[in-house]
C-alpha cells in the first residue's frame, strides 16, 4: 500500500485507488517473480525466439525467430505462479546454423531456420531462411514458417551464371523477397512487427538479407525492419549479424568475400503485468483533510 503521509490517514470517501503496469524485458535467461499484488495473476508478453543464421557462399538470409504476443487485445497468460519461474531467451543461430526457442511458462516461440548455403533451400524455422544460390537449375525455395502463426517464410533464390541472387529470410510481419535480377540482386528480408508492450512502439523480429554473387557488381539485399542485418555491398563484402534481441536473422554474404556468414540476433521475453501503487479507498492523507472536510461533514 502507497504512504498516506507521515501523518497517518483518515477513513471517508472514495479517492480512486490507482494501478500501474510493471514491464520486466529478459534480454538473456533467468527467473521471473511477478508482482505479488498481481491478482488475478494474469500477464500480457512477447517471446522472441533467436533469428537463424545466413548460409554459407552466395547464402540466404536466416528468419527470424518465432514471435508471439498477447498484446495488445490477446489472451494473456493466467493462473501464473507467484514463486519463482524460469525463462529461457533463445540465443541467435551462428552461421549456417537454426537458431534457439525462447519459452515462457506455456508459450515457446521456435528458432528461426537458417538461411541456405550455395545451392541448397533454407530451412523452416518460426521464420524461414531464404533459399541459396546457384548458377544453373532451378532456384532453391525459401524455408517455410513452422509452426505456423509464429512468422513467414523465407524467399527463393534467383538463379543466373554468375549473377545468382539468394532468397531473403522471412520476417515476423512479412515473407522474405525472392532473389532477382538487377539490384539487388539478393532478397530483402522480410518485416519485422512493431508491438508497443513496453509503452513504447519497437519493431523487431527482421529477416536476414539474402546474399549474391559479387562478381560483375551484385548487391546483396536490405535487412528487414526490426533487426534483420543487411547483405554485403557491391563487389566482395562480409555477411553481417541480425540484431541483438530483436530475433533478427543473419545476411548472406557477397561472394566470393567470404564463405563465412554471419549470425543472427538473440531473441526475447517481455512480460506486462498490473502492480499495485494502491491508495486505499477511503484513505487520505491527513494533510488534505482540511482541504474535504468542513463542520464535520465531507464535502
Amino acid at each position: 500500500m502507497a504512504s498516506t503521509g507521515a501523518n497517518g490517514g483518515i477513513v471517508g470517501p472514495d479517492n480512486d485507488p490507482t494501478t500501474s503496469e510493471k514491464i520486466t524485458t529478459f534480454t538473456e535467461s533467468g527467473n521471473f517473480t511477478q508482482s505479488p499484488t498481481n491478482s488475478p495473476a494474469e500477464i500480457d508478453y512477447l517471446v522472441i525466439a533467436g533469428g537463424g543464421g545466413a548460409g554459407t557462399d552466395r547464402g540466404g538470409g536466416g528468419g527470424a525467430g518465432g514471435y508471439k504476443t498477447s498484446f495488445p487485445g490477446g489472451t494473456k497468460i493466467s493462473s501464473v505462479p507467484y514463486s519463482s519461474t524460469p525463462v529461457v531467451v533463445g540465443a541467435g543461430g551462428g552461421g549456417n546454423s537454426n537458431g534457439n526457442d525462447s519459452t515462457l511458462l506455456s508459450i515457446t516461440s521456435t528458432a528461426g531456420g537458417k538461411g541456405g548455403t550455395w545451392t541448397n533451400s533454407g530451412t523452416a524455422g518460426g521464420s524461414g531462411g531464404g533459399g541459396g544460390g546457384r548458377d544453373s537449375g532451378g532456384p532453391e525455395s525459401g524455408g517455410g514458417a513452422s509452426p505456423s502463426g509464429q512468422g513467414n517464410a523465407g524467399g527463393a533464390s534467383w538463379i543466373d551464371s554468375q549473377n545468382s541472387g539468394a532468397g531473403g529470410g522471412g520476417g515476423a510481419g512479412g515473407a522474405g523477397s525472392n532473389g532477382q535480377p538487377g539490384n539487388p540482386r539478393g532478397g530483402p528480408g522480410g518485416n519485422g512487427l512493431a508491438n508497443s508492450i513496453t509503452g513504447s512502439s519497437v519493431t523487431r523480429g527482421g529477416g536476414g538479407a539474402g546474399g549474391t554473387d559479387g562478381r560483375n557488381g551484385g548487391v546483396a539485399g536490405n535487412g528487414g525492419p526490426g533487426g534483420g542485418a543487411n547483405g554485403g555491398g557491391i563487389g566482395p563484402g562480409p555477411s553481417q549479424a541480425g540484431q541483438a534481441n530483436t530475433g533478427g536473422g543473419g545476411s548472406g554474404p557477397t561472394w566470393p568475400a567470404s564463405s563465412s556468414p554471419a549470425g543472427a540476433g538473440s531473441g526475447v521475453v517481455i512480460i506486462r503485468e498490473p502492480e499495485g501503487t494502491f491508495t486505499a479507498s477511503g484513505v487520505w492523507p491527513m494533510s488534505a483533510v482540511n482541504t474535504f472536510i468542513k463542520a464535520g461533514s465531507w464535502l
